[in-house]
């Protein structure tokens, strides 16, 4: 008598269902209905299926064909579309299965992450500022679409998402639920530019920079070895006590495990660049926020590495104002302005954006900020795109001259209030600036605007050593601006002198 084995089958398949479909045609799932593809680049498909098969994809006029590896990968490589914003189709098919995403649409994709700021949604900005539930409840469009990449963190880089969600539509009744800062950042691109828009958003609040760092990272870079080599020995006190440590509260905080869920698994869809607003929770109370420039660098380059594009353009968000107890947003603000050594990379200062909540609501302000590099630097337009960024600080006399970037135009006195755009005040005087003695000892200063330039004096430093802006945890009216409306940056012309939480 001949034993069936089909109840074996079916407990295996019970146990572990990819089993079922480990032969079967499978196409990355970041491609779904709706999607957005990435004009003027070459169009990278990939996915799974029996060892060997050939695999067709068919896309405007396209027909290429690959044969897959000895594992069951395959990928090939569409040639570059031109922006497009009537919906077309994408067949993937073998000889056995056959996948058609429907309503594609060609233009720029965006990929947005960070904490809670950049995970904010519409709906949180508009319930404290009308203005913004206008923009939520508007009429809905059809060419500004995301993707968010919401996995739990993994120890190992995931090549397929557990919780797969597809691409959405442009509406009112999910727009509110949407990143404001990302949401806001599309939708100027999409003003501006005329094009479809995609964003992928893998935001994570409460989490560290170092959950979102590809752990070959912190292989490479010798200042970031030790908190790896802590981490993985589960040493979380001796990590949080090292010079530039973290506080590590959850294993997505692990170094890597945010990059392995919601990073590696959409590698290598077609981008334009990136957009990240995070830093608070390497800067809170007992978080050391220094050498967090090495982990930016870290985090930069490991993206760029992953996509195999050096120059991806990636853009920041600068911590805002909130709370002076926070003496270690100053040095986190300072090592993200640092992080500009970095190529290809823009910050959107938001020192101005004064808010009694971590939570700013005044995202449109953000979002304009960062689309506003975006246009610059990476789409060719000719525009201020940046506050003033201080460049060099000298001793002259009494006194210290500083030079800033961005300020061709000229420097100006004003204030911003709620949504509206920053208003002359020369009647008032610039604000927040201090000199150092050549103890190190701070004093308030006095400082006037000569051109592209500042000069400080204070009445208690004969010899200045180093000149600071805004570098205080909440400074009311950091009042510095270039002619077109954009705040300076806070700074110090010597970190030795900036105080931060430990400190204390």
């Amino acid at each position: 008598m001949r034993t069936s084995s089909l109840p074996l089958v079916l407990l295996l398949v019970a146990l572990r269902p990819e089993l079922l479909a480990a032969d079967q045609l499978r196409v990355a799932d970041v491609f779904t209905d709706n999607a957005v593809l990435q004009q003027g680049v070459k169009l990278p498909v990939w996915g799974t299926t029996t060892a060997n098969t050939e695999v067709t994809v068919r896309l405007a006029g396209q027909t290429k064909t690959v044969q897959a590896a000895e594992d069951g990968t395959w990928r090939l490589e569409l040639s570059p579309l031109r922006a497009d914003g009537t919906g077309t189709t994408m067949i993937v098919e073998s000889q056995e299965d056959r996948h058609e995403f429907r309503n594609l649409l060609v233009g720029e994709v965006w990929y947005a992450s960070g904490q809670s700021n950049m995970q904010m949604t519409l709906r949180a900005c508009a319930q404290k500022i009308p203005a913004i539930r206008e923009i939520a409840e508007a009429a809905a469009t059809d060419n500004i679409r995301w993707l968010r990449i919401d996995e739990p963190d993994s120890p190992q880089p995931l090549k397929h998402r557990q919780k797969t969600t597809p691409w959405q539509l442009d509406h009112p009744t999910n727009r509110a639920t949407q990143s404001a800062v990302a949401y806001l950042f599309a939708r100027t691109l999409h003003d501006k530019l005329g094009v479809p828009i995609g964003i992928i958003e893998g935001s994570w609040g409460g989490k560290p920079i170092e959950g979102f760092i590809p752990r070959s990272q912190f292989e490479k870079q010798e200042t970031l070895q030790p908190l790896l080599t802590l981490a993985e020995q589960d040493q979380l006190d001796d990590l949080a006590k090292l010079e530039g440590g973290v506080i590590i509260r959850n294993t997505a905080g692990m170094p890597g495990r945010i990059y392995n869920a919601r990073v590696s698994p959409i590698v290598p869809y077609a981008i334009r660049g990136f957009i990240w607003y995070q830093g608070e929770s390497n800067a809170g109370h007992g978080e050391d926020p220094r050498n967090y420039r090495f982990k930016m660098r870290a985090l930069i380059e490991g993206w760029r590495e992953t996509w195999g594009q050096p120059e991806l353009p990636f853009y920041f968000v600068q911590l805002p104002a909130f709370k002076d107890e926070l003496t270690g947003w100053i040095r986190l603000r300072e090592e993200q302005r640092l992080s500009l050594d970095i190529p290809h990379t823009g910050m959107a200062v938001t020192i101005d954006l004064r808010d009694s909540d971590i939570h700013p609501a005044n995202k449109p302000d953000v979002a304009k900020r960062l689309a506003n590099w975006a246009l610059v630097k990476t789409y060719g337009k000719q525009f201020p795109c940046s506050g003033p960024l201080a460049k060099s600080a000298t001793v002259d006399g009494d006194s210290m001259r500083v030079e800033f970037e961005h300020a061709d135009s000229g420097l100006m006195v004003a204030r911003k209030e709620g949504l509206a755009a920053a208003t002359p005040t020369p009647d008032i005087a610039l604000a927040h600036f201090e000199l150092a003695d050549e103890s190190g000892n701070w004093h308030p200063a006095q400082a006037t605007i000569d051109g592209s330039a500042v000069i400080v004096q204070s009445s208690g430093v004969r010899k200045p050593r180093a000149v600071r802006y805004a570098c205080s945890g909440d400074p009311e009216n950091a009042n510095l601006y270039n002619q077109a409306g954009l705040p300076a940056s806070p700074f110090c012309s010597d970190l030795q002198l900036l105080a931060w939480e430990s400190d204390q």
